[in-house]
C-alpha cells in the first residue's frame, strides 16, 4: 500500500504503508489511513515525531558488529546495501510537517 501525505504548503510526499504506518503513531495519529491533522495540531505531531525519531536512533546507535560484512560473500552476490533507517526514510514527512507548520496549513494522509 503506498501513502501519500498532502498540504497545501508544499508537494505531496509518498511512501510505502509499511514506513508510514508506525511515523503516523510516532506523530500522535493511529496509524490509520486515511487521516488528517488540524492546521493548530501540525506543531505538536511535529515534535512528537522528531522526538521518537531522536529516542529511536540513540537506540540503535551502536556501532555495526565487527564481523558483519555488507559486501558480497562470493562472485555471484551482488554487494548488499546497508538497510536505510527509519529516521532517513522520514525526512520528507518531517520537512512536509515543517513547511505545513510554518505555513499554518493542514496535514492529510490517504
Amino acid at each position: 500500500m503506498l501513502v501519500t501525505f498532502r498540504s497545501t504548503a508544499t508537494d505531496p510526499v509518498l511512501m510505502f504503508g509499511d514506513t508510514a504506518a508506525p511515523l503516523l503513531r510516532m506523530m500522535g495519529a493511529s496509524g490509520k489511513v486515511p487521516g488528517a491533522l488540524k492546521a493548530e495540531d501540525v506543531p505538536g505531531a511535529l515534535q512528537q515525531l522528531q522526538s521518537a525519531l531522536d529516542q529511536l536512533e540513540t537506540e540503535t546507535a551502536a556501532p555495526p558488529a565487527m564481523n558483519e560484512d555488507w559486501s558480497a560473500k562470493d562472485e555471484e552476490e551482488k554487494p548488499r546495501e546497508p538497510p536505510v533507517q527509519l529516521a532517513v526514510r522520514a525526512l520528507p514527512l518531517v520537512n512536509l510537517l515543517k513547511r505545513a507548520s510554518a505555513a499554518g496549513a493542514e496535514v492529510i494522509w490517504e
